[in-house]
């Protein structure tokens, strides 16, 4: 896209966002959220007028994964209208978030007294229908697992969705539990595909529906299929401009497909308008809405060489001191962010005396979380020079994994022996057993290769590939260097220093096109920014003696 356009689209977003955060603007005070810009949904239900039209909204923060307003805006219906027994399927609904992290002890309890108080009221036909899908979620809970439960609930959604083929909105229910229920390991991507083709039909038909774009969103956040959601995500924020998570949520695409300054735009408007809401009740605190989109948006920054911006915004999420809420998305930033910060820009010292922070955050529930600090404090030492202490971080993050699965959470064991290979293959380096660096590094990428990424992050804090292709061009191995950071660039378009490290490459191996192609596109990447990055000095040289 043309710098000028993407310049626009910046100041477009920033201009929506800022009248949001004017103190004392009362005529954007909606309890949660302004009805006339969160999308248009209409779910007829047999309950008042006055309660339909707040079982709207509530279904509208619904679909733009607005859970904790949700909530409240579905308890509302209740007190409007006390026989309305699709209030409570609807609180059950918003306790229930299909593709981030399973429910809490506490989350499913209430989940499943919301179901009891909607069976009470005897919902009928239709209703009674979408009570009972939602229950065979809650049903045994305390016996019965996760992804058992979750996975008779899709079921449950799919029958619901062909005996009412007009309801669209149980079609998209049926489509994110789609979503929600694909294995990390699944390459052929056969949910994802067949959640798209779903929502896709109906977007064609309702433009303008929150959920449809948002879910098209999640269906294609990968990079085979990123492109076929650009339209979606381009719309998206538009569509729902009053919630924070419908202006960040098109970064996920921008990021599959290396759009940086679109995904600055969209995370500079989600952080703002995240804080702007959580600021109206606690002027104190930040919200996991904001830290989820800084997190976005330092990586976008360091794409694009522009370390001022990139060291301002993670000093912005470090200043965070209170959450309106600790979840996955929140544990994610707060850990990951300072890691992907020493590591991009290869500060070994500031990656070896990493610290598990902020103290105030409950960390235990997420024991993953210290892997990501042990991966950066190991690295650092090893590539600092001290293989040693390298060491130490490595066991423990063996024994992190270990706990992870123990607590049966495969996916995130996997990911935690992805950063043991990592740190292992840079201390093999440092204390020069080269074969063996080659083999872990080589491990760590053939594992990350075969799953992917969280649907909440923006991606491995750094690719395990293009780490091998660092250590590959490190051991004067040009041509596999180039090999490996090509595929990285494939999966992970625009990176920086996958571009750079493919042009150094190619200078290396002799390859004299393919090293002018990749440092331009770093240059061009970069633009005027990043302009004392030495990776840009290096790539600029390079063209100016060719």
């Amino acid at each position: 896209m043309p710098r000028p356009r993407i310049a626009l689209v910046f100041l477009i977003l920033c201009l929506a966002a800022r009248p949001a955060l004017a103190d004392g603007d009362e005529k954007h005070d909606h309890g949660g959220g302004d009805p006339t810009r969160l999308g248009k949904v209409s779910f007829p239900i047999s309950c008042t007028a006055e309660a339909q039209k707040q079982f709207n909204l509530a279904t509208a923060m619904l679909h733009s994964f607005w859970f904790s307003e949700a909530t409240k805006a579905y308890e509302r219906v209740a007190k409007i209208d006390s026989k309305c027994a699709m209030a409570h399927w609807g609180v059950a609904m918003s306790l229930y978030e299909p593709i981030w992290e399973p429910p809490d002890a506490g989350r499913l309890k209430r989940g499943s007294e919301a179901v009891a108080k909607a069976r009470v009221l005897n919902p009928v036909g239709r209703e009674a229908d979408y009570v009972a899908a939602i229950e065979t979620y809650y049903r045994d809970y305390e016996t019965m697992n996760h992804r058992t439960r979750a996975l008779a609930y899709e079921k449950k959604l799919e029958d619901l969705s062909r005996r009412y083929p007009d309801d669209h909105e149980a079609a998209m229910f049926y489509g994110i539990h789609l979503v929600g229920t694909a294995l990390p390991t699944d390459k052929t991507y056969a949910n994802q595909r067949k959640a798209g083709a779903i929502l896709e039909k109906i977007f064609t038909v309702q433009p303008d529906h929150p959920g449809i774009a948002h879910y098209i969103i999640h269906s294609y956040d990968y990079p085979l299929l990123a492109g076929r959601a650009l339209t979606a995500a381009r719309k998206y924020s538009k569509i729902a401009p009053d919630s924070p998570h419908a202006l960040h949520m098109p970064s996920h695409i921008f990021t599959r497909l290396g759009l940086w300054d679109d995904s600055i735009a969209s995370n500079i408007a989600s952080a703002q308008s995240a804080l702007r809401h959580v600021r109206k009740t606690d002027p104190e605190s930040g919200s996991f809405d904001q830290a989820h989109a800084l997190d976005y948006l330092m990586y976008a920054y360091l794409q694009q060489g522009r370390e001022k911006e990139a060291r301002k915004t993670m000093e912005e999420l470090r200043a965070i001191r209170k959450l309106d809420r600790e979840n996955f998305a929140a544990a994610y930033a707060l850990s990951a962010a300072p890691v992907r910060w020493a590591l991009e820009r290869r500060n070994w010292v500031e990656a070896a005396s990493l610290t598990l922070a902020p103290e105030f955050f409950t960390w235990s529930k997420y024991p993953w979380a210290e892997g990501t600090i042990r991966l950066g404090r190991a690295i650092g030492l090893a590539r600092g020079g001290n293989p040693a202490a390298a060491r130490v971080e490595i066991a423990r993050l063996a024994e992190i994994r270990d706990a992870v699965k123990q607590a049966k959470n495969g996916y995130w064991a996997d990911q935690v022996e992805i950063w043991r290979l990592q740190a292992a293959g840079w201390t093999a380096h440092a204390e020069a057993r080269q074969d063996e660096a080659r083999t872990l590094l080589a491990a760590a990428a053939t594992l990350e290769d075969a799953t992917e990424k969280h649907p909440v992050t923006p991606g491995p804090i750094q690719p395990a590939r293009e780490m091998l292709a660092d250590l590959l061009l490190e051991q004067k191995r040009p041509a596999e260097a180039l090999s490996a950071y090509e595929a990285v660039l494939r999966s992970s378009p625009n990176r920086f220093n996958a571009l750079h490290g493919a042009g150094r490459s190619a200078e290396l191996a002799g390859e004299d096109r393919k090293a002018r192609a990749h440092f331009e596109a770093l240059v061009t990447l970069a633009g005027a920014n990043g302009s004392g990055r030495r990776e840009l000095g290096e790539a600029r040289a390079y063209i100016a003696g060719k």
